[in-house]
């Protein structure tokens, strides 16, 4: 990601959220490598289709988009964030065509876009027979049945959001490069770290105004159970290029581009210190028994988009598929947590140093060995 910074256009840059509703995040829970590939693909396709609309903007676009799969208490909420320059190459690739100065797309009309796109492609995925499905969900093998589970989604309000990145291009691009390779919690979140419990600080999104900074307590098994919900499938790239910006034509793009703006390549940007603290990049989490998620409050266009809160108190709503009676993950119940090289938990302590700055660290290497073992499946 830092080597795409010296790509950086003298143009205004976008900050596009495409998220699914959580129901649908159930589903891409079980068929990961399926699901995340669709939702990458159909949210490129709405930003490329629309903004090639001549009523539009009438543009060659590119775009990076980058998977996240967790909101701020490690529950299950998988999202794209995607950076786009504001504009793009006419259909005939002579000139610049700049998108409205604060305005890239209409965030309902990229919303429907998308939602029809997204499901489109699943129900292709189901003709295939590229979906899996596990407990209260197995009857939607059937076509018939998944259909008429689906219809619902095509009339309801997907969550998509646009806005111009804080601090310019430059810092939106070193935040993500930083934060992109790690998965859904830092060591600065943690408070304490032993064989019972784990405390870790998150943000509380339905808080409107005041601190929104809590801390969650949850049993050792439950807070692995969540870190692992977020391991990729192997050779899974998080981070994809699309339009201008797609790999086998990048370079000539760029260099065609800062002809016509008239600018030339800028020197490499420094790389920020190890000292600087970016602050990790969530969305709040998904509505329990609501369509889609909520989204930032800060975006007018989502601000219309109503949803149902769960009372001021509880927890976040994790729709995963849970442990049951404590039961851990299939590889954790085969091999043993000393197998998994979860030895050191039984001689820790809350509160000690050298736990908490290694605890994700331990946990990665939980998520190496998974990867040798047979696919998690909910615990059946």
């Amino acid at each position: 990601m830092e080597a795409r910074a010296e790509d950086l256009l003298p143009v205004e840059y976008f900050h596009v959220v495409f998220t699914l509703p959580a129901e649908i995040a159930q589903i891409a829970y079980w068929n990961k490598k399926a699901v995340y590939g669709l939702l990458f693909k159909a949210s490129a396709e709405t930003v490329m289709t629309l903004a090639a609309d001549p009523k539009r903007m009438g543009a060659r676009v590119g775009m990076t988009s980058v998977l996240h799969t967790w909101g701020s208490a490690l529950t299950h909420h998988p999202h794209i964030h995607m950076i786009a320059p504001g504009g793009g190459l006419s259909p005939d690739g002579t000139r610049w065509v700049a998108c409205r100065p604060g305005f890239f797309l209409h965030v309902r009309v990229l919303s429907r876009l998308f939602r029809r796109l997204f499901l489109d492609g699943l129900m292709a995925l189901h003709a295939a027979e590229q979906l899996a499905f596990y407990g209260d969900l197995e009857r939607l093998a059937q076509a018939d049945a998944f259909a008429a589970w689906l219809a619902p989604f095509r009339k309801s309000e997907w969550v998509v959001y646009a806005k111009p990145p804080f601090g310019g291009p430059e810092a939106v691009l070193a935040y993500l490069s930083r934060y992109t390779h790690r998965v859904a919690i830092s060591n600065a979140r943690l408070i304490s770290a032993d064989a019972q419990t784990v405390a870790f600080r998150w943000k509380d999104y339905r808080v409107k105004s005041g601190d929104r900074q809590k801390v969650m307590r949850l049993a050792t098994p439950e807070f692995i159970r969540r870190f692992l919900i977020h391991v990729l499938p192997d050779n899974f790239h998080r981070i994809r290029h699309y339009g201008l910006l797609a790999s086998s034509a990048r370079k000539a793009n760029i260099t065609k581009i800062r002809a016509l703006l008239c600018v030339q390549r800028p020197e490499q940007p420094a790389t920020q210190g190890p000292e600087a603290e970016i602050i990790p990049l969530t969305l709040r989490e998904p509505c329990p028994a609501a369509v889609a998620p909520c989204a930032s409050s800060r975006s007018s266009a989502v601000a219309r988009n109503r949803c149902r809160v769960p009372h001021r108190g509880s927890r976040p709503h994790d729709t995963s598929p849970v442990i049951r009676n404590g039961t851990p993950p299939a590889a954790i119940r085969r091999h043993g947590p000393n197998s998994l090289g979860l030895s050191v938990f039984g001689a820790t302590h809350g509160g000690n140093h050298a736990t908490i700055s290694s605890f994700v660290g331990i946990i990665e290497r939980v998520c190496a060995r998974l990867r040798h073992h047979a696919h998690l499946q909910p615990t059946p």
